[in-house]
């Protein structure tokens, strides 16, 4: 109750509160739809690029061919990072590729041109090569951590095959370089969740650019938000082979654990990136001579069945992890690399808010204590709640 007697409701973690109008993103949670700017993400996932997903994104609209091959050597032009921004990598090259992406990503703002610049026009700009720069930094730091010379990028190589280059220093077979391609633009841009609504927040107090996409980043770090990848991986490990799957699945419900992989905050059908993910790995673990890990994922998909009813349905983070795996890609990249498939979603959130900016303060309803007296230290005693030094 508030103060004067009135009702209200909680809504902890605004479940299901709606803070803005946005003409980006449509989720349909019970029908398991998803459109970018009015276009089924199946149709991108099929038929588009990054490129050009990322196009659409930012600008509202496709792309002709001619102005498809501005926006791309675009991109391929802002292929650089400052001097002084490797020398960060280097310094903190033993932290996790999370926190080295945030603290670069926050240092390159020292090296924009647009910094301060919150325009559309500049913010077009900055996102361009924000686009281009959260890959090379993810790259950057996998070969200076090991020890290797840094890989330069390929011009002749589009955005999703150029960062498995940068990563590994082979050039991606096609079937590779396609799949990572698809998976960027299935985690293009996905609403007001945890990274994006934090992105909105640090843009409402008419900070740049580059401070929304930095908390962006520290927020997908939270393992509640990014970590399901890596989880998965880390679970189809675990159980080693497919005929493992369904004791595996009943031991975790039976403990009430989750299964990850499984479940979505906003999705109560199966999640409709995840069928796009599906088909890929099905395809690179054969061509790879690993089929096993696809197999495992599908006994898991088989013995969850009896819980999709109650909404527990597979993501598309559920392939994703495997994916990776496949590419010889470490497990503490798994969330670099979908921050890097979001920027433009980040971005185009930013946007949106700039826009029409209004600060977003929310309430909390206080229920802590009653007014009372300031009681002077020396005639206070020491109460039960207090603890040694």
């Amino acid at each position: 109750m508030s103060d004067d007697g009135e009702k209200i409701d909680i809504h902890r973690g605004l479940k299901g509160v709606y803070f803005d109008r946005s003409e980006v993103c449509f989720i349909d949670g019970r029908a398991g739809e998803l459109l970018y700017r009015g276009y089924s993400i199946h149709d991108l996932a099929e038929r588009s690029t990054f490129e050009e997903t990322c196009y659409l994104l930012l600008y509202g609209e496709l792309p002709s061919r001619d102005a498809l091959a501005t926006f791309d050597a675009e991109l391929k032009a802002a292929r650089e990072l400052p001097a002084p921004v490797y020398d960060i990598i280097r310094a903190v090259r033993n932290a996790h590729p999370m926190d080295v992406l945030r603290t670069a990503t926050s240092a390159l703002a020292a090296f924009d041109r647009d910094v301060d610049d919150n325009s559309s026009e500049a913010t077009l700009r900055k996102s361009v090569r924000l686009t281009s720069q959260v890959p090379m930094i993810i790259a950057a730091h996998e070969q200076i951590r090991h020890g290797k010379p840094l890989v330069a990028p390929d011009p002749a190589l589009g955005h999703a095959a150029n960062f498995l280059y940068m990563l590994t220093g082979r050039t991606p077979g096609d079937d590779a370089a396609k799949l990572m391609d698809t998976d960027m633009i299935l985690h293009a841009e996905h609403g007001s969740n945890a990274s994006a609504f934090t992105a909105r927040v640090v843009a409402g107090t008419d900070a740049n650019l580059h401070a929304a996409i930095t908390a962006a980043i520290a927020a997908l770090s939270g393992p509640a938000h990014g970590g399901a990848a890596e989880n998965v991986m880390r679970m189809a490990q675990e159980i080693g082979d497919p005929a493992n799957a369904a004791e595996y699945v009943k031991r975790k419900r039976a403990n009430k654990e989750p299964v990850m992989g499984f479940g979505h905050r906003v999705y109560r059908a199966e999640d409709p990136r995840a069928r796009h993910m599906r088909a890929g790995v099905e395809k690179l673990s054969h061509a790879m001579g690993e089929p096993k890990w696809y197999q495992i994922l599908a006994a898991l998909v088989d013995a969850m069945k009896p819980y999709a009813r109650h909404g527990v349905n597979v993501n598309v983070d559920f392939y994703a992890g495997v994916v990776y795996f496949l590419n010889g890609i470490p497990e503490d990249l798994f969330v670099p690399i979908f921050a890097a498939g979001r920027v433009p979603g980040w971005t185009v959130q930013v946007q949106e808010q700039f826009a029409n900016n209004i600060l977003i303060r929310p309430l909390t309803l206080y229920n802590g204590p009653a007014p009372r007296a300031y009681v002077p230290i020396e005639e206070r005693t020491a109460t039960t709640t207090e603890t040694s030094p």
